[in-house]
């Protein structure tokens, strides 16, 4: 390991300029290029009077290179959660540039070191030199977090202490974005530090993780609990070999059904990290050992009267203990389950509910893997809506009982616990919860499960067994597709069943968005509006086909095959 001030410092014991830093395809770049790159770079920012830069850069070796650079010159990083330009005025005050990958030089490199000599240009970095990044905070404002680079130092020691016997050599593959702590530190920085690889390209799906094993050899995956429940439906799951060391999580606790297939699949559940921006990482655990919590090396965890967490550790800018708002129980072994948030109380009809403690009970149920309850607006907000991801006994309960009679079973479930009155009343079933990029769980995408969708469909439940999906979709009857279609007799046309049918699949088999075809189109019933449809769509992944089916009630509506095409 190398101290992360040190990375430029070309003379530091230990130091090795072939060390790899980044691998793109069958080239690895090496710590000689990447100090090439960086000083390259660091002319260009001496020159600017600005201080303060927001880096939107996507590119993980660029963006690695950009940041460091800026820490040589005395510079202060920004990294924004994403590069939007609604998002970037918000934070308009933050900032005096924006970098982005189209105002950097070319570079080129081969086979390693850069073309041109290896810089012998060795820069003094500040250990405290400040970093800043954003997050989303409890009112879904962007937040400021000021950290230095001495915090970020310690926590990639410490993650190197705690698994890096584990990782050895092999190369960090990733979904997730670096503009986050959680991606910055397993993506990036870690790497850096550790003098192993992380690969250039996301990692988008089993197929294209296979791509970067062959490539790479031995390889860790870092992800999010939503790409992780995605992925053992999809082509290629169990097949990946060699298989990856390990599987990193964070974001959201992994739901047990998934940890239990990875477990048989790969001999271990995924490593699931918890922790936040302000604090780093807290807490690690593996479900098929526990679901309890463990404290990371050097990290202390108490709890207060009231059960909120909190913290003393090392990767924090004070040596005092830090409240967080999540509530937690200790088990005998000092280890501690998540009972949570302490923020997230409501009063319906005068009754105080805390929705953690909803979804927690809800948790129980044997149908439900995860659950997120949100309040809803209108009605005085005095109503509360879950949005449930079901295991397989749940979706199965779902194809069987309907969607009305599961939902009247979880109520009973609850009324165990709670008063009739806070419970929810509106629900929505899925495959898997809304997790953003982050594999956080935001609010707004909680809400959303319950207005239609910008295609217009209403999608009340959706299930998995297979193969095959399976939705429940009301048809609002202000739909604008029955404008003029037909006067006095609306009716859903036909090309925007079809138009559907390809969303839906694609957004379970991304591939499918590369339509090349539609075939054996059939339109058997009229679909009026305020229906309740039923569609199945059933995959057959050697032939590159998604086959669809619509039912309302007990009559066939409308059918066919979706035909996407290779190169999707």
């Amino acid at each position: 390991m190398i101290a992360l001030h040190d990375l430029l410092s070309a003379d530091h014991r230990g130091d090795s300029p072939t060390a790899p830093v980044c691998r793109d395809g069958s080239l690895v770049l090496d710590r000689a290029a990447f100090r090439a790159r960086v000083a390259q770079l660091v002319p260009l920012l001496q020159t600017r009077n600005a201080r303060r830069y927001a880096v939107c850069i996507d590119d993980p070796f660029d963006f690695a290179c950009v940041l460091f650079a800026l820490f040589a010159s005395g510079k202060e990083p920004v990294i924004p959660a994403n590069s939007t330009p609604g998002y970037l005025a918000d934070l308009a005050g933050a900032y005096e540039v924006v970098l982005t990958g189209t105002d950097l030089p070319p570079f080129a490199s081969s086979g390693g070191s850069a073309e041109a000599a290896p810089s012998r240009t060795a820069y003094t970095i500040d250990p405290q030199a400040p970093l800043t990044l954003y997050t989303s905070g409890s009112s879904g404002i962007p937040k400021p977090i000021s950290k230095t680079l001495a915090q970020f130092n310690a926590e990639v020691h410490t993650l190197e202490t705690q698994w890096g016997a584990l990782i050895g050599d092999a190369t960090m593959l990733a979904s997730v974005p670096h503009h986050h702590i959680y991606g910055l530190l397993f993506r990036v920085l870690w790497p850096l530090a550790a003098g192993r690889a992380f690969d250039r390209a996301l990692s988008i799906e089993p197929l294209h993780l296979q791509t970067q094993i062959e490539q790479s050899g031995a390889t860790v995956v870092v992800s999010t609990p939503a790409q992780l429940s995605r992925w053992p439906a999809l082509p290629g799951f169990a097949a990946l070999t060699p298989a990856p060391r390990a599987f990193f999580s964070s974001g959201g606790p992994l739901a047990l059904e998934s940890a239990q297939e990875y477990a048989a699949t790969y001999g271990a559940a995924p490593l699931e990290i918890y922790g936040s921006t302000e604090t780093g990482g807290i807490a690690w655990r593996r479900q098929d050992q526990t679901d309890a919590w463990q404290t990371v090396a050097g990290i202390e965890v108490r709890r207060d009267e009231d059960g909120a967490l909190n913290v003393r550790s090392p990767h924090l800018d004070h040596r005092g203990w830090h409240r967080t708002d999540d509530r937690i129980v200790f088990d005998e072994q000092g280890r501690f389950r998540l009972q949570g948030r302490l923020d997230r109380v409501l009063k319906l009809d005068g009754k105080r509910v805390s929705l953690p403690e909803l979804e927690v009970r809800l948790a129980l149920h044997p149908y439900v893997a995860q659950a997120a309850v949100v309040p809803l607006e209108g009605a005085s907000r005095e109503r509360v809506g879950a949005v449930v991801a079901l295991t397989e006994v749940g979706s199965e309960a779902l194809r069987s009982e309907g969607r009305v009679l599961l939902a009247k079973t979880l109520r009973r479930h609850l009324a165990d616990y709670f008063d009739v009155v806070v419970l929810p009343r509106h629900w929505r079933f899925r495959v898997t919860l809304p997790f953003d990029a982050r594999g956080k769980l935001p609010v707004s995408a909680v809400a959303a499960a319950f207005e239609p969708r910008a295609e217009g469909m209403e999608v009340l439940a959706e299930a998995r067994s297979g193969d095959t999906l399976h939705f429940e979709l009301r048809v609002p009857p202000t739909l604008v597709h029955f404008a003029g279609h037909f006067p006095g007799l609306p009716i859903l046309p036909g090309v925007v069943q079809v138009d559907w049918a390809v969303r839906l699949a694609a957004d379970h088999v991304p591939a499918a968005r590369a339509v090349a075809s539609i075939d054996r189109l059939k339109f058997m019933a009229p679909v009026s509006p305020g229906a309740v449809l039923r569609l199945t769509l059933v995959h057959d992944a050697s032939r590159r086909r998604m086959q669809f089916a619509y039912r309302l009630g007990g009559r066939d509506c409308a059918s066919g095959v979706i035909v996407y095409g290779e190169g999707a």
